[in-house]
């Protein structure tokens, strides 16, 4: 198998005639079907083309001989779902959290009505930030 540097310095007749052993075949193959690498990412890498790479997994894949389908699902868009199902778990954590802070809040101001008497949530207006010139308006 020749290296990149060796292979750009092929001619074009040299390079269709490099010859990949039946176990390397097989061996990426199997990195293909168990998902641990692309087509593409082996096309890439060992300069083949992508076509010779299926003809590859049309003859030696495990999952044709048992008559079964692979669903290809490219790896982006698995990526993409894990970092979704990732935020949103942390969204919940957060809200949840959020959620546990608005109800101790609440506690306090209750727990401050009761010992001062003032009436401090009152019911149907805003609070006054505190910024305010005094004026009502």
């Amino acid at each position: 198998m020749a290296t990149v540097e060796q292979y750009q310095k092929m001619t074009i007749q040299e390079r269709r005639s490099r010859y990949f052993s039946l176990e390397f075949r097989k061996r990426k193959v199997s990195e293909i079907e168990r998902n641990l690498v692309s087509v593409s990412e082996v096309a890439r890498e060992y300069q083949v083309s992508r076509t010779s790479i299926h003809r590859w997994i049309y003859k030696y894949s495990k999952m044709r001989k048992k008559q079964e389908r692979q669903v290809v699902e490219s790896k982006s868009d698995t990526k993409k779902l894990e970092t979704l199902r990732k935020r949103i778990k942390d969204l919940e954590q957060m809200l949840g959290e959020k959620q546990a802070e608005v109800m101790i809040l609440n506690k306090m101001i209750d727990l401050t009505e009761e010992e001062t008497g003032l009436d401090i949530k009152k019911k149907g207006q805003k609070r006054s930030s505190g910024t305010g010139s005094g004026k009502k308006s």
